[in-house]
């Protein structure tokens, strides 16, 4: 069983609040993580799966049913199954805390559901904190295989997908993923969105991986408006499956770039959808650059210091950051990605932007293994070095 990093921050979360959210797409290791809590808590931890009927059906009366486990975490897998259930958990929460137990009393998973998380943070303001479970990450899957960083990048991070038998096994398996998040999930969660249409969208994106949003062309290439494009997008975002980068804002008297950048945040399902079957076909690939860019933001986002934000930089002029990042301690990182081992040195608007931001930190990052000085300023890294140096600098 591959060890998720996440599980760490999960079980500090449970010993600080009354309530956590772990929400994440479909098949990505929630109810897995969540179980593998049993041998850490003093108590057998109750675990309900909302999409039974026969689970639903004890909590029919929740206050009655859940005081008889005062004593034990309850899990509640598929939250927004039973979005009335909210008010009823506060009051638990606040009873339980006059007998003294004040966290670790319920864990809540979910599929980011826009309706979920409005519910929770009204009624469980100040009771609930919230953490999101990627698919694999590379530090999680390093040593699992020869190959597995590169299985990683082509096959995706969700578990199925990353350990199936065969390139073909994991190809169908996440051909069969989309298709039923479109057709069964997507409409579970509230949003009515024709599956066929939603299908183009996400492929559409897709071909535009790590590019500028153009709602525009999108809304002709569909035949839709504009907003509706904008109902899509936050749909895709709200459900963890597209990440939607804002560029950098600050007045640094440039004309900047106001349009986000778009991923698909998972490359396996960014594959999938382009039609990508294996390593070969995508090194091929017009794609191969921005899927490699698409999956080194993933893995770091997951892996910066809470209360990290995150930009990139362009101007109208062709200045370019990748990835800007600001962490709790007010270090501003300029980070580059490079898939080159030959010549991974930034461009001329790279060292423009890191002037403009007051970079405290100027990166490149490529697929090599060696850490090097470019000049007085820039270091080119690996992934796993700069991740290190992140959390090394803001434990300082």
């Amino acid at each position: 069983m591959i060890q998720r990093a996440a599980k760490t921050r999960l079980l500090q979360l449970l010993g600080q609040f009354p309530a956590v959210a772990l929400l994440g797409p479909r098949q990505v290791g929630k109810t897995t993580l969540a179980l593998s809590l049993t041998n850490e808590a003093e108590n057998s931890p109750l675990y309900l799966d909302l999409e039974l009927p026969s689970d639903r059906a004890k909590l029919a009366d929740p206050e009655l049913y859940l005081a008889d486990y005062e004593d034990r975490l309850v899990i509640l897998d598929e939250i927004h199954r039973l979005p009335g259930i909210f008010q009823t958990l506060r009051s638990l929460i606040d009873r339980r805390k006059r007998k003294g137990k004040r966290t670790g009393q319920f864990l809540l998973l979910g599929s980011a559901s826009i309706d979920l998380l409005q519910q929770s943070a009204e009624t469980l303001a100040g009771r609930i904190s919230y953490m999101e479970l990627t698919p694999f990450l590379e530090s999680e899957v390093v040593g699992f295989s020869p190959n597995a960083a590169q299985a990683l990048w082509v096959r995706g991070g969700f578990p199925d997908s990353f350990l199936a038998a065969t390139e073909t096994q994991s190809f169908e398996w996440r051909a069969a993923f989309i298709q039923t998040y479109l057709e069964r999930d997507v409409p579970s969660l509230g949003p009515r969105v024709p599956a066929e249409t939603l299908h183009r969208f996400w492929q559409m994106l897709g071909h535009n991986q790590g590019q500028m949003l153009n709602a525009a062309q999108l809304a002709a290439g569909l035949g839709i408006s504009g907003q509706t494009v904008a109902r899509y997008l936050d749909i895709m975002v709200d459900l963890l499956l597209v990440r939607r980068l804002q560029p950098w804002s600050s007045n640094v008297g440039k004309r900047l770039v106001r349009s986000p950048k778009v991923y698909v945040r998972d490359s396996g399902l960014l594959h999938t959808l382009l039609g990508i079957r294996d390593q070969e076909t995508l090194l091929g690939h017009p794609v191969v650059g921005s899927s490699w860019e698409g999956m080194l933001v993933e893995n770091i986002l997951s892996a910066v210091p809470a209360n990290t934000q995150a930009w990139f930089y362009r101007t109208s002029v062709g200045a370019e950051i990748d990835l800007v990042l600001e962490t709790a301690s007010n270090q501003r990182w300029a980070i580059e990605m490079k898939r080159s081992l030959s010549d991974p040195k930034p461009s001329k608007g790279f060292y423009i932007g890191c002037a403009d931001v007051k970079a405290n930190h100027q990166v490149v990052v490529y697929p090599g293994q060696e850490r090097f000085k470019h000049d007085a300023k820039t270091e080119i890294m690996p992934l796993d070095t700069l991740l290190k140096q992140l959390v090394r600098q803001e434990i300082r």
